[in-house]
């Protein structure tokens, strides 16, 4: 409704992962950074945490955008609920592997072939496994034992577990120390200050085609800061009914009246 009175191209409040509007906060920046020492390095297991709607599925796929598809082959899991044997199925699928085999040593027997294969022809093999607090102790220590596919000089495997902060708890466990112990690289994504916030804001308004309006009051933003606890996926979803509440009142200020607006929408209070 909004959008044409603003100026904007498109929505700058969606709550879709697009990695177009991510905003690189120092720890989003740190994570990123992260990421990418992690797979040129080899690392093998490399672990990224964060609360809901933080932004790890966005920063993923940014990563993902970033990768070189003529040398880097990846495997993006996204439901982790699955058998040892499902996930062995779903990641030769990923990688585009044609095969069906049913046996849990064909299929492993398979992925190490496919892998070498791909090592071959010079490419480094990244497997990304969403929301893998999920996962069961029994699948976890499966995706460990993946890591020891390997030759003589190097891992076969790259593999990045995303998941919310029960992943960490899970991994903390006395069943899980081996696959702890091999973990090399960790980030945690952190919500965002009150200072950030505003900057959140202006970014996605800008890079939705906003120029110079509208603008939120400060404490419009330390209202959505406070109620949001600098979640990103909250803020998009308080921003959004706030903008609609000036637009109502052809207004270029979102203030702190509308801001508490969209709370009371939003069942926040």
């Amino acid at each position: 409704m909004y959008l044409e009175f603003y100026g904007f191209r498109e929505m700058p409040f969606n709550i879709t992962p697009d990695p177009k509007f991510l905003f690189l906060s120092p720890t989003h920046l740190e994570a990123l950074q992260h990421l990418r020492y992690g797979i040129e390095e080899k690392k093998g297991f490399i672990v990224l945490t964060g609360e809901v709607g933080c932004g790890k599925t966005t920063l993923c796929r940014k990563l993902l955008e970033e990768l070189d598809d003529r040398k880097v082959e990846t495997a993006l899991i996204l439901n982790p609920r699955l058998s040892e044997t499902q996930i062995l199925q779903a990641i030769l699928r990923e990688l585009g592997f044609k095969k069906n085999f049913r046996s849990r040593n064909d299929l492993l027997d398979a992925l190490n072939n496919h892998l070498l294969s791909l090592i071959e022809q010079g490419k480094d093999i990244v497997l990304i496994i969403d929301e893998s607090q999920n996962m069961t102790f029994e699948a976890l220590e499966h995706v460990r034992l993946l890591s020891n596919l390997e030759t003589n000089t190097q891992k076969l495997l790259q593999i990045i577990l995303i998941g919310q902060p029960e992943l960490k708890r899970k991994l903390e466990r006395e069943e899980l120390r081996q696959l702890r112990q091999r973990v090399l690289v960790y980030c945690e994504l952190q919500p965002l200050s009150v200072e950030q916030v505003g900057h959140y804001i202006q970014h996605r308004i800008s890079l939705a085609g906003g120029n110079g309006r509208p603008t939120f009051t400060p404490r419009a933003i330390k209202s959505i800061h406070r109620r949001s606890k600098g979640i990103p996926r909250i803020i998009n979803n308080l921003c959004d009914k706030a903008l609609l509440a000036a637009y109502v009142k052809s207004s270029d200020q979102v203030t702190w009246w509308e801001a508490r607006r969209a709370i009371k929408e939003s069942k926040l209070t």
